[in-house]
């Protein structure tokens, strides 16, 4: 109830802060963000930061591949033997 309480105080002082500052505030603060996008330097590091994201998925789903075969073949073994344990065969 507190974090509630707390988000729904945060999310009422930036909807009075945001309506007092008003259109052109806004319009300042989008043109900022534009210009930092458009930034050559931001977007070299965004592109560097999603080519080392790819690599580390490819890294990461060579090294699960083979656990899932291994996990698979266990699950087939398992599956063709009979589970006799707890039962009676008398």
């Amino acid at each position: 109830m507190r974090y509630r309480l707390t988000f729904m105080t945060g999310l009422a002082v930036g909807y009075v802060f945001g309506t007092r500052a008003g259109r052109e505030r806004y319009e300042q603060l989008r043109a900022c963000a534009q210009r930092l996008a458009q930034n050559p330097a931001v977007r070299n590091t965004a592109e560097s930061a999603a080519l080392g994201g790819r690599e580390a998925a490819t890294k990461a789903l060579g090294k699960v591949r083979p656990l899932r075969d291994k996990i698979a073949q266990r699950e087939s073994r398992s599956a063709a033997e009979e589970d006799d344990w707890g039962t009676s065969n008398t």
